[in-house]
């Protein structure tokens, strides 16, 4: 069964303000049209048709021009009252989801992996969550992320504990909705820090993905962003 999937989209984008000032960064425009967009397309490839963006920040701005659907896609939105972290933002929304597992996203960086052979990959591995992983040339800036000859999981590593190449949390994850749901309500929780950690004892799946990963956080890499996308674009209609 295909996931709901949800869209971590709340964040306050403050190392962008220079360049982004009078939007959200996941509404940033990107080659002509918001970075999200992207994350949508990749969503509806995969098969997706339902999706919750976790909003805070410049939450009602997303919601106008995002509306109620996207080519087809059914959209719901899920605003944070007070900054509830990435853990909290999914608790928050999961009464709005469906079925037995979640796709989650984080709505300011791109992996260019095929989503369906994740979940594809992470149903077969008999594991309890699943994450996409990435390489990255210098992890320093990331943190790392160690997994086995299983594609299990087995350490995290903070950013700036090592630094040359190596994989990284491509910010994409299959969880279960009832470990989302145990998740405390209206407060401020880390997925990153406090559950993926927990995870690892009971499973968690790690995806490898050769593709390329934006990360729009900071004005750099949002520039590197006009380049890829525009380059990947042509040629579509």
């Amino acid at each position: 069964m295909t996931p709901c999937a949800a869209i971590l989209a709340g964040g306050l984008g403050t190392r962008l303000r220079k360049v982004v000032s009078d939007r959200p960064k996941v509404m940033a425009m990107v080659a002509g049209r918001p970075f999200i967009t992207y994350l949508l397309d990749q969503l509806l490839d995969s098969g997706i048709r339902k999706t919750v963006l976790c909003t805070g920040y410049m939450a009602d701005l997303i919601r106008n021009e995002l509306g109620s659907t996207y080519k087809g896609m059914a959209l719901f939105y899920s605003p944070e009252s007070i900054p509830l972290g990435t853990g909290g933002a999914l608790r928050n929304a999961v009464g709005q989801a469906s079925g037995d597992m979640l796709l989650v996203l984080n709505g300011d960086s791109f992996c260019q992996c095929t989503i369906a052979d994740f979940i594809a990959g992470q149903n077969s591995s008999g594991a309890y969550a699943g994450m996409v992983l990435t390489r990255v040339t210098d992890i320093s800036r990331f943190g790392a992320v160690l997994t086995n000859e299983a594609s299990r999981v087995e350490t995290f590593i903070e950013k700036g504990g090592l630094n040359g190449p190596g994989w990284i949390n491509a910010g994409i994850y299959l969880l279960p909705i009832n470990m989302v749901s145990q998740i405390p309500p209206e407060r401020q929780v880390s997925l990153e820090h406090e559950l993926f950690p927990a995870l690892i004892d009971q499973g968690l799946y790690g995806y490898r993905c050769t593709g390329s990963f934006i990360d729009i956080g900071i004005p750099a890499e949002l520039q590197r962003a006009q380049l890829f996308f525009s380059e990947m674009m042509k040629g579509k209609p």
